[in-house]
């Protein structure tokens, strides 16, 4: 996230131009202010119509021209000369204070201001009367005192001046151009013109410094003075101010928020949620829950009125309807063994025609197994056994988009229409270095020598890393995003020394201080692509804007991504990934941890790689428990024979041996099915299903084995095991149906993982029923006549005296403690009407509650629980949501964007003048003034307010020609100047000396360019390098702002522009932003009649929340009735069914509450998951 600003738009464009900004401000700044206050200088008289300084005179050592003091009248240009002076410098009228050099360098110095602020007129006339005053007014001697003057080849010349203007004039012209915007950065042009002045004062303080030679800035002081002290016939300056709003002189909104035009958003105000409260004197409470207590107190009134009238019917004679639970003497003809309730089950059942067949089905069944165990098993086996082949084309999905995002989500496509019109967004290498708090004390500031030098170490070695890629090495040159093809786009603080450790030991950390408050004006303090750097993307943990008090570096490494197809498209920087992670690992964190000092750290890899190493843990973690279920099985099973000899034949260890591996293979086989029709498992798949389906096939192992064991002993094997399937074999059916249809029906679910995951798990449970009535049978009986014959539980082959198992075996066995528990315990007491009326308020009233509480669930899933607790990613996330201090990226997309004449859509989108006012881009700076509610941090970078502005005639630095109608650049580039290669600065030749500009206002058509010309300088724009001469041009800031194949039919097919989002640090952030963000697209696109929607890398995985509740109560509600279908055709009660139902709706609500106290809502598949275990 620490570079979420540098990517598209800015990196390249934003780098140089940037440079250009520094370089532009300073210098056209030479003619109007600088200078130290020196030996005497001449005092001139105010007067009019005389000049204070007139003519250059000298040149500093850094080339730097100085104005001579000369006190002489206006002279009066010729025709030429006026001419011109009135092209720029309109109410320059008459004689003039300045010569044709002069004016020439002051020409050549605005023309660097002109990009910033030529989309607001305005400001720009306002601007431009300032130094125009300044240069060239008759009158300079009434506001323009020279007070100092220093020698230069025995010529006096100016070394300072004062400046004076009145307060008003001061204030009205800072407040016409404080919202202009920077574009290519998000930011104001004011933290570049303006070192970002908050006042007209500290404006004029920045404009007015004197630069140090072969620095960018004033040859002399210009210190602006709004206040008299004498009353010595000066008369500040207060010539008319334009304002922003002026109709004749328009800005945009975006540029002029405060214009009555644009006053307030012409989209709809979002809406900020009230809740309903209802107040009783000192309490409030939410209506619904008010409400559910109401509806609670009504529901127990009336379970007491009919527990009275039922009470006083039984008094007046009325027949009892309820009999008192007979005592635990009742017994039924099966000598104790079977409860009372369990005879009752048939009869309740008996006029099921389907409980019926199905009792006569497993009668004969039963008989069928009993008398051919052997083929019943090879036949079961067989089934599983086949689908496991299917395990040869097992794959897993391991891909969050593809898990999360179903293929016809909105959200798929807009990636993947981004990601092939524009660029897939970057990857992201980070490390987080922090302090840390002792004692309940404040983390310490990081910013220090020895924390620098520590972190040019680190630098060092991630430089040098190599890694291993099919034979070659790879290094972070090779991988890395370069804005402008030669340097990578490095997020650091020690891009302030560019990365050189030598500049470090000459400047020292005061330097770096520094260019935390001066960052986007300062050359020394750009990167080593360019580029401004701000603090806020490389710092954290600092109050406010207070940047050298921060406790973290945050260092970013972008690297290219490029669109996936076969999975080997980013394999190179993969490996230099896994490496750079075992670097940090095993050199750079000890190294940290000596300092005393904290790191975190990722890669774009790490979480697939976590997430692979936990799927690793956890077969470990399912082994386990299949060997705890198989103890606990054999346990359970078995007999608690009274000798200890016996135990041996009584106890169902391989049995229960054989219920585990039973388990394994259905969910083996389900896997084999869906691996052999092309379904990839997934690492849930592989987690919850063993454990899913060995819970529900322990539960019926058990349920089989003590019906078997419940029988009377009299009677043969084969008619044990025929009643006993009789007995529970309806049940079984009944519940493993009902949790088939249930997962079934969940498949419907549009997302891969939840499909998924239901599939498997609907075959699974599937398999495991099959096999539990077919093979598990055979098991029972080969088990018993085991036991009837004597033979020792797990060694066959041996058998014990027949008096020792007779023994033991006379008279029955006594029910365990849990059944004597329920029989003679629990359930009489609930058979008493006071305790129904407490068991059904307690539990309606939890019901209750928990409607209430699953309205406070929030959607999202922590990115810390799905990862491995000792993941290296657990500190990382906890240092992003401590010291991030700015969102991800956002873009706003334009899809088919109309560039002809005939067509609108350019003011439709743009925010310069002329623009309408409720353009996307103005809206978009209009929403960014509401950042609570839209999660829109700044006004969005337009690479078409650029390109308008680069073709404007008064940006005539920028779109220039040749003689011939080639592309001619600045004159601070080559071929126009001569680069000198040891210095690094570009001198002019006058190669381009006969360029003029593209066009005349008169080629335009209200300052917009046809669609012929559109399409023919487009090309030029975006190849056109910022420099300090025109800081527009769109090299590698807009390489890839859009898609400009097939341009030439006048039709854009896909046009991004940047903002970024507020910091999110919460998963409801991410949730609300990206519902903010389309509701507004949704509603530019129907102002706009154009489709636009938003993008930002985020979003794939969260488009699931924006409906999950819709999703999840659709799927419940849908479960919920499939199993009601499935109890109401096999019991054939409707009363019962409904019960079922109910009690089912109520354990989802409570399982939803216990959801909500342990972690947000994820995702519907926990709720899919137990209420499949609880459906049971």
């Amino acid at each position: 996230m620490g570079l979420v600003g540098r990517r598209r738009g800015v990196p390249g464009g934003a780098v140089v131009f940037a440079t250009a900004v520094a370089l532009l401000q300073i210098v056209f700044l030479v003619h109007p202010t600088s200078a130290q206050q020196s030996n005497g200088a001449p005092r001139v008289v105010p007067a009019e119509g005389y000049c204070s300084m007139y003519g250059i005179c000298a040149n500093r050592s850094d080339g730097k021209v100085l104005n001579c003091v000369n006190a002489t009248k206006a002279v009066k240009p010729d025709t030429l000369f006026s001419t011109r002076i009135q092209s720029l410098c309109p109410t320059i009228t008459g004689d003039v204070c300045c010569t044709v050099d002069q004016f020439d360098t002051l020409h050549q110095q605005v023309q660097q201001a002109v990009p910033f602020l030529v989309g607001c007129p305005a400001c720009l006339r306002n601007f431009l009367n300032l130094f125009c005053e300044m240069s060239c007014s008759p009158n300079q001697s009434l506001f323009i005192n020279v007070t100092s003057a220093k020698q230069v080849d025995n010529i006096t010349t100016v070394d300072g001046i004062d400046y004076y203007i009145t307060s008003n004039y001061g204030e009205e012209l800072y407040n016409s151009c404080k919202e202009v915007k920077f574009g290519t950065l998000n930011t104001r042009a004011m933290d570049f013109l303006g070192g970002g002045a908050k006042t007209y004062k500290e404006w004029f303080a920045f404009l007015g410094r004197q630069a140090n030679p072969n620095e960018p800035g004033s040859p002399y002081l210009i210190t602006y003075r709004p206040d008299l002290s004498d009353s010595s016939g000066v008369k500040p300056l207060n010539t008319t101010v334009y304002s922003c709003g002026d109709p004749s002189l328009g800005c945009s909104c975006g540029d002029c928020p405060s214009s009555s035009v644009c006053m307030g958003s012409l989209l709809p105000q979002s809406k900020t949620e009230t809740s309903c409260s209802v107040k009783m004197g000192s309490l409030k409470a939410e209506c619904l829950d008010f409400s559910l207590v109401v509806v609670y107190i009504v529901f127990l009134c009336a379970i007491l009125l009919w527990g009275l009238l039922y009470r006083t019917r039984g008094r007046t004679g009325f027949p009892s309807q309820t009999k008192p639970p007979k005592n635990a003497d009742d017994k039924s003809n099966n000598n104790g063994n079977v409860p009372e309730n369990s005879a009752q089950v048939p009869k309740a059942a008996s006029s099921s025609i389907v409980q019926t067949y199905m009792s006569t089905f497993f009668r004969r069944h039963g008989v069928f197994v009993t008398r051919h165990p052997l083929l019943v098993l090879c036949a079961s086996l067989l089934v599983p056994i086949l689908l496991c082949i299917g395990l040869i084309r097992f794959k897993v999905e391991t891909r969050p988009e593809k898990l999360w995002v179903s293929p016809g989500s909105q959200t798929a496509y807009e990636k993947q229409y981004f990601d092939s019109h524009l660029a897939p967004f970057y990857r992201i290498e980070q490390l987080v270095l922090a302090t840390s708090a002792s004692d309940q004390l404040e983390a310490p500031t990081i910013v220090n020598d020895n924390n620098f030098k520590l972190l040019f170490q680190i630098q060092k070695k991630i430089d040098d890393l190599r890694a291993n890629y099919s034979g070659s090495t790879v290094s972070l040159a090779d991988i890395c995003l370069k804005p402008l093809s030669t340097d990578c786009a490095t997020q650091s603080v020690l891009q302030y020394f560019q990365l050189d450790p030598k500049k470090h030991d000459d400047l020292g950390i005061d330097h770096a201080k520094f260019c935390f408050e001066h960052y986007s004006s300062e050359e020394t303090c750009l990167s080593t692509f360019q580029s401004p750097i701000d603090p806020s993307t490389i710092l954290g943990g600092f109050p406010g804007s207070n940047f050298t008090e921060a406790s973290a570096f945050v260092i970013t490494y972008p690297v290219n991504n490029k669109v996936e197809t076969t999975g080997q498209e980013n394999a190179k920087a993969m490996a230099w990934e896994r490496a750079y992670i075992n670097l940090v690992k095993e050199e750079i964190l000890p190294m940290v941890l000596a300092q005393n000092l904290t790191l975190s750290f990722s890669s774009e890899s790490s979480i697939k790689d976590e997430l692979n190493r936990e799927s690793t843990a956890d077969a470990i973690t399912i082994v386990i428990s299949y060997i705890v279920m198989f103890a606990y099985i054999s346990f359970t099973l078995g007999d608690r024979p009274s000798r200890l000899w016996a135990l041996f034949v009584s106890s169902k260890v391989l049995l229960g041996l054989s219920g585990v591996v039973l388990v394994m293979l259905s969910v083996l086989g389900s896997m084999g099915f869906f691996s052999a029709v092309g379904v990839k498992s997934t690492l849930i798949i592989m987690e919850v299903i063993p454990f899913l389906v060995l819970a529900v096939g322990v539960d019926n192992m058990c349920i089989l084995v003590h019906a078997v064991k419940r029988q009377p002993d009299g009677i043969v094997l084969e008619e044990r095991i025929s009643n006993a399937l009789v007995e529970v074999g309806p049940s079984i059916t009944l519940a493993s149906l009902a949790e088939v249809l249930a997962f079934s029906v969940s498949a419907i679910n549009p997302m891969p993982a939840t499909r998924a995951f239901s599939m498997f798990a609907a075959m699974a449970v599937l398999l495991d029923f099959v096999l539990q009535v077919t093979a598990f049978v055979a098991l029972i009986v080969y088990d018993f006549r085991r036991a009837e014959d004597g033979r020792i539980d797990c060694v066959p082959c041996a058998r014990l005296k027949s008096s020792t198992v007779a023994g033991d075996n006379g008279g029955h066995q006594r029910l365990h403690f849990v059944a004597r528990y329920m029989k003679d315990v629990h359930g009489p007491i609930l058979g008493y009407r006071p305790v129904k009326f407490i068991v059904i308020a307690v539990f309606v009233g939890l019901a209750f509650a928990s409607i209430a509480m699953s309205t406070r669930l929030q959607p999202g899933l922590e990115q810390k629980i799905v990862l491995p607790r000792d993941s290296y990613l657990q500190g990382y996330f906890d240092d992003l949501e401590k010291y991030m201090k700015v969102g991800p990226p956002l873009y706003f997309v334009v899809k088919n964007f109309n560039y002809s004449s005939a067509s609108e859509n350019t003011n439709q989108i743009c925010s310069i003048n002329q623009c309408n006012s409720n353009s996307l881009l103005n809206e978009i700076a209009r929403q960014s003034l509401s950042p609570e509610t839209s999660y829109i941090a700044k006004p969005a970078a337009s690479w078409l307010d650029d390109f308008l502005i680069w073709m404007s005639p008064e940006a005539f630095g920028c779109c220039r020609k040749f003689v011939n109608g080639n592309y001619c650049p600045p004159d601070d580039q080559p071929p126009c100047c001569q680069l000198d290669q040891d210095s690094g600065s570009c001198s002019s030749n006058g190669a381009c000396n006969n360029c003029t500009t593209c066009f005349l206002h008169s080629d335009l058509h209200n300052g917009r360019p046809s669609t012929t010309q559109f399409r023919e300088k487009l090309p030029w724009f975006l190849d056109a390098l910022p420099s300090s001469d025109c800081s527009k041009g769109g090299k590698g800031a807009y390489s890839t702002s859009l898609d400009h194949s097939g341009y030439e039919n006048g039709i854009i097919q896909a046009s991004a522009f940047r903002t970024y989002h507020t910091p999110l640090n919460k998963q409801t952030d991410y949730v609300n932003s990206l519902r903010a963000a389309r509701d507004f697209s949704s509603q530019m696109s129907k102002d706009l009649q154009m489709e636009i929607f938003p993008y930002s890398v985020f979003h794939i995985f969260f488009e699931q929340y924006l409906s999950v509740w819709k999703t999840a109560i659709m799927n419940i509600c849908v479960c919920l009735g499939a199993v009601f279908v499935v109890c109401f055709v096999v019991t054939s009660s409707l009363w019962a069914s409904a019960i079922i139902l109910i009690v089912l709706a109520m354990i989802v609500l409570d399982l939803m509450v216990c959801l909500s106290l342990s972690c947000p809502i994820c995702t519907t598949t926990s709720d899919y998951m137990y209420f499949q275990i609880h459906s049971n």
